[in-house]
């Protein structure tokens, strides 16, 4: 196996804390990103810096100085990055109308920007090496918007759109874009839910208020009850990883609910999406 360099963001807590250890017990060398290492995450850098082939960073993913500053330090002492997994970001829900425009830009930010602030920074080693891995972690949302988490459906489906586009761009210079898409898991971004800001106009949807409420109980019932589990995202990653160059699916769904719901909807829009490159004059991409 040829150990490769991996930078996997937000792992202090769920798939990205996950997704860190399986690939470091690959024998990989991980570059663990997480923010305040030195405060409310330092019991969690503490805990991953001990597991054999991790390095956990401070950084924060919204800062554009302080990103470069990281990601340069990582390339200055391995010369290279060889896979890229986008995972830190937070959930939301709440009446749409609610979310202020700094509310969407703050998700959009975390979800698409700085998604794309670490792509842009790897590709130029991965074209020069003719090879690399960028896995984003999206959702099912990011393929169906669902009423109150319109929001984070919306990040969402632009991250999808930015990892579908730029999947066919770089194909055959030997790099593999593939977007992740986890169903419902109990992981700790359940503790990172934001709603939005602009309070007052809830008073204006009245009984429409009780919906979100009801999505948040039918969802921890069935949490309990199915019992997914969240290594689930991670094996999925890792499967990824060890998947030759090439032959990574655009598309992973990790769902064992309603799982067969967003893989139909893949299959049929991908199904269109390959007939319309080929009428523009595109089909060379899809080889």
């Amino acid at each position: 196996m040829t150990k490769k360099i991996v930078l996997i963001t937000g792992t202090n807590s769920g798939f990205g804390w996950l997704t860190a250890k399986s690939v470091a017990a690959l024998g990989h060398k991980v570059y663990a990103t997480m923010r305040d290492t030195n405060d409310k995450n330092a019991d969690k850098a503490k805990a991953l810096s001990a597991v054999e082939n991790i390095t956990v960073v401070d950084v924060e993913l919204t800062n554009e100085e302080n990103v470069q500053k990281v990601f340069g330090e990582i390339i200055s002492k391995e010369g290279k990055i060889d896979v890229l997994v986008n995972n830190a970001g937070y959930a939301a829900y709440g009446v749409a109308e609610s979310f202020t425009t700094k509310d969407v830009q703050d998700m959009l930010d975390v979800h698409v920007i700085a998604y794309w602030r670490l792509i842009k920074l790897a590709l130029p080693y991965m074209r020069k090496q003719e090879e690399g891995l960028i896995v984003n972690v999206s959702s099912g949302s990011g393929r169906l918007s669902f009423p109150f988490m319109t929001v984070y459906s919306a990040a969402k489906f632009g991250l999808e759109g930015l990892s579908e586009g730029l999947h066919y761009e770089v194909k055959s210079l030997g790099i593999d874009v593939t977007v992740v898409e986890p169903g419902a898991y109990p992981t700790d971004i359940f503790g990172k839910v934001r709603t939005g800001s602009d309070l007052g106009v809830n008073d204006g949807y009245g009984s429409l208020l009780q919906i979100p409420e009801q999505m948040e109980a039918g969802l921890t019932q069935l949490l309990e009850t199915v019992k997914p589990n969240p290594q689930d995202v991670a094996d999925a990653i890792v499967n990824l990883i060890n998947t030759p160059k090439g032959q990574r699916p655009l598309r992973t769904v990790v769902d064992h609910v309603t799982g067969h719901i967003i893989k139909a909807s893949n299959d049929a829009v991908q199904v269109q999406h390959q007939t319309m490159l080929r009428d523009y004059g595109m089909g060379d991409l899809l080889k």
